[in-house]
């Protein structure tokens, strides 16, 4: 009797989480059940659940409490306001995406059009025939057309965003780990807005000014992702990051669908000469978003004044560092030396070279060698992207379902996701090089496949560096999307240096290119792949306080405390 009071009397001194008190609570219940006293046995083990003064203590900060089991069903998830998070991350991304490729539809009826001559007959690729010849000259009309800049001048403005989004990559990162992205993301779009509305005025004013702009629409929205990956590290519970995630960078899907069909019928029909109101729209709309992240945001689930308790302590009792901590140490040199870090960063440059070659060119395609006229070159070429939408949520769904069920390790599932994204992109790509004008609605179907296997990589290396690092996700993924800012710097130079005549072997030559980076990416992230939190990427002292072991792998927390291990030992010799 009295070893059973004292089983019942136990109070770990070590702080652990939830998931340590249920293995406690379980553990006891045995011990209890199994005593020759089963009556007595019996009445303690149905007092043993409602029982929380046996319970280890959940300490976070500066605050200590007894924290009962949390019932799943009974924490918010549509509703929540972690969801409600990834609800308003989907619109800015849809923002970030308007004002970065706005530029590459509006060009097309921006720029007189240089296959056409000052005596009015029209010049056409001698590869094209038939139709296509009848339908080249309705390709392109000059109409709204106010500038005379050639082939290299347009390369190099759709070229000069990326000049400025490299350079504000890991200090974005790093700005938004140390004092939260919430801020850092917000005041990038609104200057971002700025940028966009003015760019009318400084096109008319000055080729230079337009130079200006873009590389500083590059430098404010290249904070975006680093800020984001850093709110979602500690808004986001680890069965949960794929959905999350994918839900919020749906927007980019999206507003590449929304702006080069909007665009292409602004070009025609919208006010200010038609090209100008693409820029009043878009960045009207990302003025009006950042109001709305202000107001609706926080930088963790316990600075936000509308969170509800029980979600509160879901996700701090789920994440698995002290999100209230931040410090301004990097550990610079283990991420070097740290393979997933290389895979990641590998992937995201291969995957980048694509998107962006598409991003910045496809319109330019559509026109050259499809002979797509302006509205439906904005329609059609957003059919792709909307392809990748569904794919990327499909991605973010499916991903956490097999990890959760625990059919597949995050490292396998990531590692599954992310080279099939790779392989199907760079197969449809070469499908897409071999089409024509006389069969151009293959062409478009080939280039659809190809994205929607891109969007895959929403469950591949765009989330992994939250699995291995979350508390370092922002810098992560700043410093690779720095180096995978290169690609998108390049591609359009290398697009229009492959592609002098437009002729549909030089555009061939083009997603060659593209598929040969999609191989050694999928080579490279499927070897090196991790999904076990790196060693640097914990809370060093309360690891060593606690003896915490966390595997992203199955998706638990599992607790190993000398104290407890030592106390439940002597118990079972009760």
């Amino acid at each position: 009797m009295a070893a059973m009071g004292a089983i019942l009397d136990f109070k770990p001194t070590q702080n652990i989480t939830t998931h340590g008190q249920d293995h406690f609570r379980d553990h006891f219940k045995h011990i209890i059940s199994s005593n020759p006293l089963l009556e007595l046995g019996k009445r303690k083990m149905n007092r043993i659940d409602e029982r929380t003064d046996f319970l280890p203590k959940y300490q976070h900060g500066n605050r200590s409490e007894n924290l009962p089991r949390t019932k799943t069903a009974a924490v918010p998830c549509i509703c929540s306001q972690r969801w409600l998070l990834a609800y308003i991350a989907f619109l800015g991304f849809v923002c970030v995406y308007a004002v970065r490729v706005n530029f590459s539809v509006a060009i097309v009826c921006m720029v007189k059009s240089s296959d056409v001559p000052t005596n009015g007959s029209i010049l056409v690729n001698q590869s094209d025939v038939g139709i296509c010849v009848e339908e080249a000259a309705n390709v392109r009309s000059d109409e709204h057309a106010e500038f005379d800049w050639d082939k290299n001048i347009r390369s190099t403005m759709l070229a000069s965003f990326f000049y400025g989004y490299i350079c504000t990559q890991i200090i974005g990162g790093w700005f938004s780990d140390r004092f939260g992205g919430r801020r850092v993301l917000g005041y990038a779009l609104l200057i971002a807005s700025f940028c966009t509305l003015l760019t009318p005025v400084c096109a008319r004013t000055s080729m230079l000014l337009v130079y200006v702009l873009r590389v500083l629409l590059g430098l404010v929205t290249g904070v975006s992702f680093p800020a984001m990956q850093s709110i979602l590290g500690r808004w986001a519970p680890p069965l949960e990051r794929s959905k999350l995630v994918s839900v919020a960078y749906l927007g980019t899907m999206v507003g590449n669908v929304a702006t080069f069909s909007l665009s292409g019928v602004l070009c025609d029909y919208g006010f200010d000469n038609g090209w100008g109101s693409i820029f009043y729209v878009t960045g009207g709309m990302t003025f009006l978003w950042v109001l709305l992240w202000f107001f609706m945001v926080a930088d963790s689930p316990q600075e936000h004044r509308r969170i509800s308790a029980v979600e509160r302590e879901y996700i701090v009792s789920h994440i698995e560092y002290n999100t209230t901590v931040r410090t301004a140490k990097v550990p610079w040199r283990d991420m070097v030396k740290s393979r997933a870090v290389w895979a990641c960063l590998t992937a995201h440059v291969c995957s980048n070279w694509t998107n962006y070659t598409l991003l910045t060119s496809l319109p330019a395609f559509m026109k050259a060698v499809l002979k797509f006229d302006i509205k439906q070159n904005g329609a059609l070429s957003a059919v792709p992207y909307f392809c990748r939408a569904m794919a990327g949520l499909l991605a973010g769904q499916t991903s956490d379902i097999l990890r959760s069920h625990k059919i597949l390790s995050t490292a396998a599932t990531r590692r599954m996701y992310q080279v099939s994204a790779f392989l199907g992109a760079g197969i449809f790509s070469v499908a897409t090089g071999f089409s024509t004008c006389e069969n151009r609605d293959m062409a478009v179907i080939f280039l659809s496949v190809a994205v929607f296997f891109t969007g895959l990589c929403r469950a591949g290396y765009v989330v992994n560096s939250i699995d291995f690092a979350p508390k370092f996700g922002g810098i992560l993924y700043g410093i690779t999307n720095t180096a995978a800012t290169v690609p998108g710097m390049i591609a359009p130079i290398a697009v229009g240096a492959l592609t002098p005549n437009d002729t549909s072997e030089e555009w061939r030559m083009v997603f060659y290119v593209c598929a040969a980076l999609d191989l050694f990416g999928a080579l490279i992230f499927g070897l090196f792949v991790s999904g076990e939190i790196e060693s640097w990427a914990r809370d060093q002292n309360v690891d060593q306080q606690n003896g915490i072991v966390i595997d992203t792998n199955v998706g638990v927390e599992t607790q190993k405390t000398d104290n407890i291990k030592r106390n439940v030992g002597n118990n079972e010799g009760v």
